[in-house]
């Protein structure tokens, strides 16, 4: 039986990004492994759904961080294990340690498997910090002779991919993210007044939703800081997700005196009926490589306020189904804000484009590509 083993640094990301890939390559007859730390999941993991999917699950001690040196060799060792004990032919990878691990572990390994990696936004970009060119393009350009496949999620990130030098035969591909689902993303206004009772949003006020990691590159803090420049009791924020920055965004909250106005929903599953609830889907990424969520409200019908990186690039048009702001000034967005708040006109021209702007992300598109690079990737295995 041929066998792939795909490896995340968050346990998560697999169930809450990755299932289709999981699907197709059972259709194609592979016993799917998968190699995470689950001791940090992010997205919330279920490890029974995911075995009685058929997925045999590999516990690796694996860290995000490119610092946690002693963790990240050991997670290295215990994938060389399992690709040499399962006897793995391809190698799917997901995440930058996820991909350095995976594929030096390939490399140690006695089984020369077929490496993929899918890059959901390279580190280095137009703009980045020299210390992530130093550090994360030298990786990644070293590695690159490891690797059979690069599959990336934007424009700018292809067109570096094929800068690489990737083993014999190579595939770059890019895909439009992991695909939105577009039955469930949709708009439904007579679920408005509903969920805005069940999360405490009065009726007639100006909701803003943002679902992302909390962390500092996501940058809720630019929208909180613009809410309180504007002072107004009818403008409400609701951020979905969780993650290591959230003590700080509700000190700034307090500080701010917007308790009342600002909401931490925790981790979402229910973001289709969040949405319905949505004036605007804030989106303010220092860094994005696309940003599914962001999607998500554009198939749902809701405008967004977004910063400009090469992600937010691929969907959001200023003006058109967007205001585009600068990541690192809370004014711009204030402005963004304002004008959405008080010109409801505007809101619902920005609206009418949303829907057709998020066509191509579905999961259809998504699901073809992958079943060609796929086919092609089995191919080169047989």
């Amino acid at each position: 039986m041929k066998k792939a083993l795909v490896i995340t640094t968050i346990s998560g990301f697999l169930p809450q990004f990755e299932m289709n890939d999981v699907h197709i390559l059972q259709e194609y007859g592979y016993q799917v492994h998968y190699a995470s730390n689950f001791n940090n999941p992010v997205y919330s993991v279920d490890k029974e759904k995911l075995k009685n999917e058929g997925i045999i699950l590999h516990h690796i001690d694996i860290e995000k961080s490119p610092f946690a040196l002693k963790a990240n060799y050991k997670a290295l060792k215990q994938l060389r294990r399992i690709i040499d004990n399962e006897n793995i032919n391809l190698i799917h990878c997901h995440n930058p340690m996820g991909a350095v691990t995976a594929r030096l572990a390939a490399k140690c390994s006695h089984k020369n498997p077929y490496v993929m990696y899918t890059a959901h936004g390279f580190h280095f970009y137009q703009g980045a910090p020299v210390k992530n060119w130093l550090l994360f393009y030298m990786a990644e350009k070293f590695l690159a002779r490891y690797t059979n496949a690069i599959i990336t999620i934007n424009k700018e990130d292809y067109e570096r991919a094929q800068k690489f030098h990737l083993k014999k035969d190579g595939i770059v591909g890019q895909i439009y993210g992991v695909g939105v689902n577009l039955d469930r993303f949709k708009k439904m206004p007579e679920k408005n007044e509903q969920i805005r009772k069940q999360i405490d949003i009065p009726q007639d006020a100006f909701h803003i939703v943002t679902a992302a990691e909390i962390n500092t590159n996501k940058n809720q803090k630019v929208i909180i800081e613009a809410i309180g420049a504007l002072k107004r009791d009818d403008i409400f924020y609701s951020i979905c997700g969780k993650g290591n920055n959230i003590e700080n965004l509700k000190k700034l909250v307090h500080e701010k005196n917007l308790d009342r106005y600002v909401r931490f929903l925790g981790y979402r599953t229910d973001m289709e009926d969040i949405l319905q609830t949505a004036d605007c889907f804030a989106f303010p990424s220092i860094r994005e490589g696309l940003g599914i969520a962001a999607v998500e409200a554009l198939a749902t019908g809701v405008p967004l306020i977004v910063s400009d990186n090469r992600g937010t690039r691929e969907y959001s048009k200023d003006g058109y189904n967007s205001i585009v702001c600068d990541a690192n000034k809370p004014d711009t967005f204030a402005e963004a804000i304002y004008r959405l708040y008080q010109d409801r006109e505007f809101r619902d021209e920005l609206a009418s484009h949303c829907r057709e702007t998020s066509q191509k992300f579905g999961i259809e598109m998504t699901d073809s590509i992958m079943r060609d690079i796929y086919q092609k990737v089995d191919k080169q295995i047989s």
